[in-house]
Order: structure tokens, then C-alpha cells, then sequence
């Protein structure tokens, strides 16, 4: 649908887009809590995905032929994979807000995955806003503590890694768009399983993820977490259907400010003046790129 439904319908899309922000902007505080019960968050983005797989087998089995027949759909996968694994894992160990907006600089990454992947070349508009986030994110990464704009630690690279490939799985799914949207589903699901199961398994080899060891208390968070994501892949298929690509992506912006807003009043994030204004560039230039004109997207071939 290239246009936004009138009425009720929209109202309800707005709201299923908004529940699946608040699940994905809230999702640090059940990873720490599984992470305390013994379940690292590698460990745990795996079995969550690996249950949502079984629940799409079952409903709809003829996906996976789709998905074998589509080698495309493989990447997608790894690159779905990619993603959950660096933002699951960086929301676990790192400053949350600061995490959240290294990550959405997602939309600065897609204008050169497009052109490197589509063969869209960019316009002066994407480039000013690749700059105005690029900007955003040295105010973000300078610190009084560092000499240089660059990442702190480990969650700082999982988050800008995560964020990149979160820009190479939107592009890869505009690529396969022709694939079966079961198949597409599954691939980008099972992806997310196998590469955090692969990952925590290198983890234990490197001896800096522990071997799963989910105490009896921590089962009903699980339960909860995994109800709680396919209930929001739920709301963002529902919704994305029924809104156009520009209003999508603003109202997914909102994950940034449930993030916020919990992980301040949990202790998890400081919100410093750098961290506003920096992360105030990174989001309009997110903005700015959700409205771009529709004729300058025509220009550059996108969907």
C-alpha cells in the first residue's frame, strides 16, 4: 500500500507500530534480567527466535521451500542475524540511549548500502543528511575521557555494527521483494536464531560468553520476551502494510524515546547535554530521510 489508510484503519497501524517500538525500546530491561538468571543475551536472542521459527513452521510450513529456493533469502538471514545480534548483545552491556542512537544511524548507513547494493546513487539530499547524522554521532561518541570522536567499548561497535546491518537488511529486502513474504519472514527469523546461537557459541569458545544456565526464575521472562516479540513482528507487518515507508519510519523513531525514558528512570543511561544534542542530529537526519519528497526517491530507484 503506497499510501496511508484513512480513518480507524490508520489509527490502529499507527498503534501497532508504536507497540512494536515500545517492545524493541523497553527489550534492554528483560535481556539484563535474563542476563542476571544466568542466560547471556546471545543465548537468549536465540532461543527467543528459534521458538518464533517453530510457530511460523507450524503455521505455515511451505515457507521453508520458499526460503530454500531464494539463495538471496540466505543473506537477508545473516544479515537479520547481524543486526539482533549486535543490538540484543550492545543493550545488554552499554549505555541504552547511547546504544539506541548509535544504532539508528541506520538510515545514514542506507544511503551507501543502497547505492553499493541497489546501485541507487545518492542525491544531495541524502548526502546532507549522512552528514548532519555522521556530525550527530562524533558528538555522541566525544567523550571527556576520550582525545578522539571514536566507539568507547564493545557495546559502542555492536551498536554502529548492528545499525549497518540493519541498513543491509532493509536493502536486501527490497532486493527479494519478489520472494514469498512467508519466506522472507523466515529467513530473516531463523537468521536472527542461528547467527546469535553461532555467536554465543564462539563467545564460549573465546571464553567471554558463559555456556546458557537460564535459572528457574528467569522462565517466565523468556516466555514473556519471545509473546513479546512475535506479538511486535505481528504489529509491525500489520502496520507497515497500511502506512507509507516515510510515516513508518517516524513513527518507529518513538523507539528511541521509550529507550530513554526507561533506561533514565532504571538507572541504565545518562542523558548528558552531548548525548541530547548529538542524538538530536542523528534523529533528524532520520526524520529528514523518512520525508524525503517521494520524487527524489523515484530518482534514486527506491520502492
Amino acid at each position: 500500500m503506497t499510501g496511508a489508510a484513512p480513518g480507524r484503519t490508520a489509527a490502529l497501524a499507527v498503534t501497532a507500530l508504536v507497540l512494536n517500538a515500545f517492545v524493541w525500546g523497553v527489550s534492554w530491561w528483560p535481556f539484563r534480567q535474563l542476563q542476571g538468571h544466568g542466560l547471556h543475551p546471545l543465548w537468549a536472542t536465540a532461543l527467543m527466535y528459534l521458538m518464533i521459527v517453530a510457530g511460523v513452521l507450524a503455521v505455515n510450513f511451505k515457507a521453508l521451500r520458499g526460503f530454500l529456493a531464494s539463495p538471496q533469502l540466505w543473506l537477508l538471514g545473516a544479515a537479520a542475524g547481524l543486526t539482533n545480534v549486535g543490538f540484543n548483545w550492545a543493550v545488554t552491556v552499554g549505555d541504552v540511549v547511547r546504544v539506541v542512537l548509535l544504532f539508528y544511524l541506520m538510515p545514514a548507513w542506507s544511503v551507501l548500502v543502497a547505492w553499493w547494493l541497489l546501485g541507487e546513487k545518492p542525491t544531495a539530499g541524502s548526502l546532507l543528511r549522512l552528514a548532519l547524522a555522521m556530525a550527530g554521532v562524533l558528538v555522541v561518541l566525544k567523550t571527556p575521557d576520550s582525545a578522539w570522536p571514536v566507539p568507547q567499548g564493545a557495546a559502542d561497535w555492536l551498536a554502529i555494527g548492528g545499525g549497518l546491518s540493519f541498513a543491509v537488511t532493509n536493502s536486501l529486502l527490497r532486493k527479494c521483494a519478489d520472494t514469498p513474504g512467508s519466506a522472507r519472514m523466515l529467513a530473516m527469523f531463523g537468521g536472527s536464531g542461528l547467527l546469535a546461537a553461532l555467536a554465543a557459541l564462539l563467545g564460549m569458545a573465546l571464553e567471554v560468553v558463559p555456556g546458557p544456565a537460564l535459572q528457574a526464575a528467569g522462565i517466565p521472562v523468556m516466555l514473556g520476551l519471545g509473546l513479546a516479540f512475535m506479538a511486535s513482528n505481528t504489529a509491525l507487518l500489520y502496520g507497515a502494510a497500511r502506512l507509507t515507508a516515510g510515516t513508518t519510519a517516524i513513527v518507529m523513531l518513538t523507539e528511541i524515546l521509550f529507550a530513554s525514558l526507561s533506561s533514565a528512570a532504571l538507572g541504565a543511561a545518562e542523558l548528558t547535554p552531548r548525548v541530547l544534542l548529538g542524538g538530536s542530529l542523528i534523529v533528524l537526519a532520520a526524520v529528514l530521510a523518512a520525508a524525503a519528497p517521494s520524487a527524489e526517491k523515484g530518482r534514486t530507484g527506491a520502492k
